[in-house]
């Protein structure tokens, strides 16, 4: 069977949304960021989403995301894609973070659509205009309206596809259908964001994922999408399967993600109003992710 040509991947294929590790007293661990930087990159990452949802930036200040993307990337060196969260309710605070990432050395940017206060479609698209313009460092638009309250509705994305700096899309929407529309007629890598997604979406043309499941689990994250390339088919869907019981405990059982890896991982505290997971949710991860990793 001939292997499936590939799309656009502009920051690689397999992208981890990586945790903030804090110490027990709250403050940025910036050894354990550089330890968990590099065992995702020697464990098959091939670029890091810093300072995300899963990163806990609505609680690190505009310096402790600066200075985490410096150490990450003092760390892995030049060769791995690093993007930076960015996103705002403020477009001026945005377009601020943008130029702070991209002078601490951030090959890309993650910009989330304005939350909250759910502007129009037309102020949606000159927000991330705003944002592409302000630096010379390629976007990755970030649609997950479950959380922001607004949607990058599909006309907007194909408009927005023409600015040279706007190459891709973190995809949170659950709309395959959009999606596919959206690949059909640009040249923009689309990334799953949903881990259940990433096979099916990479199956229509998707560039690879961003995960943060990825933090506990980055081989077998990969592994379907490596056999999808081979051109195993039933394989990939196989080792797909074999990673939803850890998935759903951690994406979908009503715990925020960074809550789910910190309570696999060493990485320290959340930041309230995160709480730590309860003992009967960690037990269940943690059967969950050993089973995994036994099979």
């Amino acid at each position: 069977m001939t292997p499936i040509a590939p799309r656009p991947r502009p920051f690689g294929r397999t992208l981890c949304a990586m945790i903030t590790p804090f110490t027990a007293t709250g403050a940025l661990d910036l050894d354990a960021a550089r330890a968990h930087a590099a065992h995702l990159v020697a464990e098959g990452c091939d670029g890091l989403v810093l300072s995300g949802t899963t990163g806990e930036s609505p609680t690190t200040s505009d310096p402790e995301k600066a200075e985490l993307l410096r150490a990450v990337r003092a760390e892995v060196g030049a060769g791995v894609p690093l993007l930076s969260g960015v996103g705002s309710t403020d477009t001026a605070h945005a377009v601020r973070l943008a130029r702070e990432a991209e002078e601490a050395g951030a090959d890309g940017l993650l910009v989330v659509a304005p939350y909250y206060s759910r502007p129009p479609q037309e102020a949606v698209e000159a927000y991330f205009l705003r944002v592409a313009e302000a630096t010379g460092v390629p976007l990755m638009l970030y649609d997950i309206p479950g959380r922001t309250g607004v949607r990058i509705e599909p006309e907007t994305l194909l408009r927005l596809a023409d600015h040279p700096r706007i190459v891709a899309v973190k995809d949170c929407a659950y709309d395959l259908l959009g999606s596919t529309k959206v690949l059909a007629r640009t040249s923009l890598a689309y990334y799953s964001g949903c881990e259940e997604l990433n096979l099916p979406l990479y199956a229509v043309g998707g560039a690879g994922y961003v995960s943060t499941v990825a933090n506990v689990a980055p081989r077998h994250l990969r592994a379907p999408l490596d056999a999808f390339d081979a051109g195993r088919t039933a394989e990939a869907a196989r080792l797909n399967g074999r990673t939803v019981r850890l998935v759903e405990l951690m994406m979908a059982a009503g715990l925020p993600g960074t809550v789910t890896v910190k309570a696999l991982l060493d990485a320290g505290p959340v930041r309230e109003p995160l709480q730590p997971a309860g003992r009967d949710a960690v037990d269940g991860l943690r059967a969950a992710y050993e089973e995994l990793l036994a099979g």
